[in-house]
């Protein structure tokens, strides 16, 4: 969806930010764990409305991004070789990259394993291990979803109509209108409260789309160290 970028002027600082244009009666701001600040508008806000509303919420905004520099420098870039650290539901497993006639991945001792026709390949072994971080996905989060609903007074109410594994730079999830659950593949390598969270965050917005106080009074009840686990979260996959 195509966005447009302006900024502000609050003090001495400037805040940019990005505005998407959707279906919806009420503006919200977000500040993403790479500090960026995007915001979700009707369609028919001005950009001075919007602008004056993104003043409105700067402090808040600096305090967030304040929030979000602590965590870095992110994880360093990967290179799919033997002995390189890779996680897998909060713990570090070393990879080992082996020949083999026919292409596998699997936990063995402390170690992913492999298997690779092409083990010289760095492309081949990311490719391996990323489908296989993603099946591993799709399993562990319709399990977690199930358990995560059982958080609510009524579960049926806040089942998701589907579930979508994507590779995000800026989130860990998301809720469409039509109660479509977006998760980041990442996750896969947290440790499962944190993912916990994401779901239960996400659930919440079944109930309520924005987050307003009757949202995060929501999300109390189903979770009440929530602040925690968003914390462990962002610094885990740091």
């Amino acid at each position: 969806m195509k966005s447009d970028h302006y900024s502000i002027e609050y003090g001495k600082l400037s805040i940019s930010y990005s505005i998407v244009r959707r279906m919806r009666k009420t503006l919200e701001i977000a500040v993403e764990p790479d500090t960026t600040v995007s915001v979700a508008s009707p369609m028919t806000a001005s950009p001075e409305s919007i602008a004056a509303k993104v003043r409105k919420r700067a402090a808040w905004i600096l305090a967030q991004q304040r929030y979000f520099e602590q965590f870095k420098p992110r994880t360093p870039e990967r290179h799919y070789l033997s002995g390189e650290t890779h996680l897998y539901l909060g713990r570090q497993y070393r990879l080992k990259v082996v020949r083999a006639e026919e292409s596998s991945v699997k936990l063995l001792r402390g170690y992913i394993v492999i298997q690779s026709c092409k083990p010289e390949s760095n492309e081949e072994t990311q490719y391996l291990l990323e489908n296989w971080y993603k099946t591993k996905a799709r399993s562990k989060f319709l399990e977690r979803i199930d358990a995560c609903a059982q958080r609510f007074s009524r579960p049926t109410t806040v089942m998701p109509s589907g579930l979508i594994i994507r590779a995000m730079q800026k989130r860990w999830g998301s809720m469409s209108q039509g109660h479509r659950l977006m998760l980041n593949r990442r996750l896969i390598q947290a440790p499962v409260d944190t993912i916990d969270y994401v779901i239960t965050h996400e659930l919440c917005h079944i109930i309520e789309p924005s987050h307003n106080p009757r949202y995060f009074r929501t999300l109390e009840r189903a979770m009440r160290d929530w602040e925690k686990r968003k914390e462990r979260l962002e610094r885990f996959l740091a």
